[in-house]
């Protein structure tokens, strides 16, 4: 994978939805980019966890959070060609920086991924509030989808664009519609 820049384009154009273990963020950024006819970018760490079958250790973060990076990039080349005006991004790269910070107390992904993190236009932090679910290796129970939650916040401070979509299924869905058109409606049209 080539090298990847931490900010290579236009804010208007990504949301990214950012939420702890078992909050439904790919759920949730399926169905905005189906109802906005936008593009989905897939949690690369996901992806990872089902090909390896184990979760990352500390010295594989970093290509985590640039392979994250390098799928945003890619959708942003097919928004023209797909005719999408917005890209979803299911987490983003200080998700990565979070839980290199959570389970290695390292902090050193915070800087890069804050870079990157400054281009959404709008960012969905999704509350821990759905009945949790276990899911093979990627989660690890209530405690620690807490402390993540509680480092999500604590990262989000002081950021302009930060809505915060709580409830279940149907409502969820509603209320992120609702912040997507509220702060993006004249970058949608």
């Amino acid at each position: 994978m080539p090298a990847v820049s931490a900010m290579p384009f236009s804010a208007s154009q990504r949301v990214c939805l950012l939420g702890a273990e078992c909050t439904g963020k790919t759920w949730l950024a399926q169905r905005l980019a189906a109802h906005f006819n936008g593009l989905y970018v897939a949690e690369y760490l996901r992806d990872w966890c089902d090909r390896h079958g184990y979760t990352p250790q500390a010295h594989q973060q970093l290509a985590i959070l640039q392979a994250q990076i390098y799928e945003e990039n890619k959708a942003l080349a097919l928004m023209q060609q797909a005719q999408a005006a917005i890209i979803f991004c299911d987490s983003a790269p200080l998700m990565t920086a979070v839980y290199s910070a959570h389970y290695f107390t390292d902090p050193t992904l915070y800087p890069a991924a804050h870079i990157h993190h400054r281009g959404y236009a709008l960012t969905l932090l999704l509350q821990p509030d759905l009945p949790w679910q276990a899911d093979g290796v990627q989660r690890d129970g209530v405690a620690t989808q807490q402390a993540v939650h509680a480092l999500l916040e604590h990262e989000l401070a002081g950021y302009p664009l930060v809505v915060r979509i709580g409830g279940a299924g149907d409502a969820r869905l509603q209320s992120a519609i609702s912040a997507v058109k509220s702060h993006l409606a004249t970058k949608l049209h």
